[in-house]
């Protein structure tokens, strides 16, 4: 038996949403292979001693990347983490975020979400002012995020230095001296303002990839846009996982 007229339009109908479907599946796929950026073998993975443990944290919405205090400091730093480090002298680790300024300072977790804010975030023509959230941490960052997803991660000397260069240049300096905007979401923390523009081409995961990039690994930028995609992509091209949960039942920022 024939199909009658309403069967034959959807079945159009339906071959069109297939064929549209395999095409933005396409074009996703060349576009990750197109920006796929290469890692650096003679600085990642991290040989010998000199290098660090630095962290990337997976809030669910937002990433961001946990560094020793002690490492700011070192070769790649500038004034920015200089007076970071030192303000931030009672804290073993140290959380960095990078995001749109409004939007970041008014969502902290998913609940308080701003359909509004976001969409003038991703797609104001030219991008909107970013901003450095800096926040201490007294304890491992397992620990300190206990509903997060942490990957940790082993960098040399050489990808330190220049993961540190590229994060150093993450601030405005004024005078030279970072210019501090208030305090941040969670815990001890203060925004700072930043260099970059952020829009639905460069969000904060994209941020905390290219400072890993930096460092050695390989990052490619189309999963990347999505915290999900980015922790994906670190499993699939770095070898990276994150840990298992912490047995502490504490609250997550």
């Amino acid at each position: 038996m024939s199909a009658g007229p309403t069967g034959r339009v959807l079945g159009g109908v339906a071959a069109v949403l297939a064929a549209l479907l395999a095409n933005l599946i396409g074009f996703l796929v060349l576009a990750a292979l197109l920006t796929a950026r290469p890692g650096d073998p003679g600085l990642y993975p991290a040989r010998g001693d000199g290098g660090a443990t630095i962290a990337l944290a997976s809030h669910g919405w937002h990433s961001g990347l946990v560094l020793p205090r002690a490492a700011l400091t070192g070769p790649g730093g500038g004034p920015a983490l200089a007076e970071i480090a030192t303000r931030f002298r009672a804290y073993p680790e140290i959380e960095f975020g990078w995001g749109e300024a409004r939007f970041y300072r008014a969502t902290p977790t998913l609940s308080q979400f701003d359909a509004g804010l976001a969409l003038e975030a991703l797609f104001t023509p030219g991008g909107r002012l970013g901003v450095v959230q800096v926040v201490g941490l007294e304890r491992p960052a397992r620990d300190s995020f206990p509903y997060s997803e942490i990957v940790p991660v082993r960098i040399s000397g050489a990808g330190l230095a220049r993961l540190l260069a590229r994060l150093e240049a993450s601030f405005r300096l004024a005078e030279g001296r970072p210019v501090a905007g208030g305090p941040g979401l969670y815990g001890p923390s203060l925004f700072y303002e930043g260099e970059g523009r952020f829009s639905y081409a460069n969000v904060c995961n994209h941020w905390a990839a290219r400072l890993l990039n930096a460092a050695g690994l390989p990052v490619t930028p189309v999963l990347d846009t999505h915290p999900a995609g980015l922790l994906l992509d670190l499993r699939w091209r770095a070898g990276l996982t994150p840990l298992p949960p912490p047995d502490a039942n504490l609250s997550k920022p």
